[in-house]
């Protein structure tokens, strides 16, 4: 579809955020996410909550202890406003709508069904690897955008545990040395990180009727599968390249509005070769300036993109770029606009979070500020 023809298509409703709730390594709540992100020091310390002898690396992004997920996601869904539910009877109605994105294994049943009954919301649960809860992203908007919700409440969460971290491990996915190093030389793969996020999505007259401030506006979303390989990234990024273009379109922009890129940069080889070069289609005049916050707060699985969202509408409202750390040297095949040393002031307009998975799942979410 062209650009020509989404605007020309039916109205569509500003798609608003109305509220967000966070706990990640950082700490709790947006703020802490966002100062931390902004203060350029990566979360990685090693991991107290198991045992981690014989293994590559005892590292991950982790928050103190071992809490329950179900009592986070309950925590940020009340910080995010999601619970507080509307005055307005027929938003009363839509209230029990969540858009729950979580790991795929056995203990997702259980954590969907304590969540709801402690919170009277009726959870969809999204496990499609870490374009998940992009997924949910893009499923709410295109509801609000259409006028088929007037509020749609979206969550995701992961906290690091031994399974995964066993399965990543003897994968020979997780940097040996501790650090995520997206696009950089010598960067030797991912490394964890807890996530719990929520984030309410509304029209502006939801938001309005509430006396709700807008934290950021979706502006355009794009999903694509190019089904290249069970887990290896197509090496041109066409799939991505087209979510971006997709999400573009959408908006009704071009390349050239877009401020900044909040990449998937999960530090594996083949993974940001090709993401590198999907930003390099898009954008053939230049890439605009590029970090994956990934390397600051870690690998959050089906709850990344949430987290990613939140850290993308936090540095809208602080006005700067967040550093790509753990950056060593040039690598030739990723000559990105890369935010390296100090975060940079963020110039005005829309800016881009992107995600891909295994399986050749990419998303992109173009947020803009409200």
């Amino acid at each position: 579809m062209t650009a020509t023809a989404l605007r020309n298509g039916p109205p569509r409703r500003a798609v608003l955020v109305g509220g967000v709730g966070v706990r990640s390594a950082f700490g709790a709540g947006p703020a802490a996410l966002t100062d931390g992100v902004l203060a350029g020091r990566p979360a990685f310390a090693p991991v107290d909550r198991f045992a981690t002898a014989g293994y590559r690396t005892d590292r991950a992004a982790t928050g103190p202890g071992s809490p329950r997920l179900a009592d986070l996601l309950t925590a940020v869904l009340a910080e995010a406003g999601a619970l507080s539910g509307p005055p307005d009877s027929e938003l009363t109605d839509r209230k029990e709508e969540l858009l729950l994105a979580l790991h795929g294994d056995r203990r997702a049943g259980p954590v969907a069904a304590e969540v709801a009954a402690r919170t009277g919301l009726r959870p969809r649960v999204y496990t499609g690897a870490c374009v998940a809860a992009a997924t949910a992203v893009a499923d709410a908007a295109a509801l609000i955008a259409a006028g088929r919700r007037e509020r749609v409440v979206v969550a995701a969460g992961y906290l690091v545990e031994p399974d995964t971290f066993a399965v990543f491990d003897a994968g020979r996915a997780l940097a040996g040395d501790g650090a995520v190093r997206p696009f950089s030389l010598g960067r030797q793969g991912m490394l964890l990180g807890d996530a719990v996020v929520a984030v309410v999505l509304e029209s502006a007259p939801a938001l309005r009727r509430r006396g709700g401030n807008a934290l950021a506006v979706i502006t355009g979303w794009g999903r694509t599968g190019d089904a290249h390989h069970v887990c290896r990234p197509r090496p041109d990024g066409a799939g991505l390249a087209r979510a971006v273009r997709a999400a573009l379109a959408r908006a009704g922009v071009g390349p050239e509005a877009v401020g900044w890129v909040n990449a998937n940069g999960a530090g594996s080889t083949l993974g940001d070769l090709a993401e590198a070069a999907a930003l390099h289609e898009v954008f053939p005049a230049g890439t605009p300036p590029v970090s994956s916050t990934k390397s600051l707060h870690g690998h959050a699985l089906e709850a990344s993109a949430l987290l990613e969202l939140a850290v993308t509408v936090g540095v809208l409202g602080a006005g700067a770029l967040p550093v790509n750390a753990g950056w060593q040297a040039a690598d030739p095949g990723c000559a990105l606009d890369l935010v390296l040393d100090r975060p940079r002031p963020a110039a005005p307009g829309p800016v881009l979070t992107v995600n891909a998975a295994f399986g050749g799942a990419n998303t992109a979410l173009l947020v803009a500020p409200a």
